[in-house]
């Protein structure tokens, strides 16, 4: 069984920046010897589809990844609330 391969963040934007200036992804995967199917993966994953109050665009990625910090943000705060009411309670 093959194993998968890892491509950096930056080469699959690139991917998706050639595709949406009009290449297709017959030839991307061609050029680049990639799974067509891989290569729409990328383009669902990184294509703008909002954007935010800066004109910046936002893509499904960047969502995700927001999703992950507040929930790091939202466990942190529970974990300080407890902390804080035991330290409330050995005063």
């Amino acid at each position: 069984m093959e194993s998968k391969k890892h491509y950096p963040e930056e080469f699959k934007k690139q991917i998706v920046e050639l595709y949406e200036k009009g290449k297709s992804v017959i030839d991307l995967a061609r050029e680049y010897g990639l799974v067509e199917q891989t290569i729409y993966k990328w383009i669902h994953r990184y294509e703008p589809f909002a954007k935010n109050e800066q004109g910046e665009t936002v893509t499904q990625a960047d969502v995700k990844a927001m999703q992950r910090r507040i929930a790091e943000l939202e466990m942190e705060n529970e974990i300080l609330k407890k902390a804080t009411a035991i330290f409330a309670k050995t005063k």
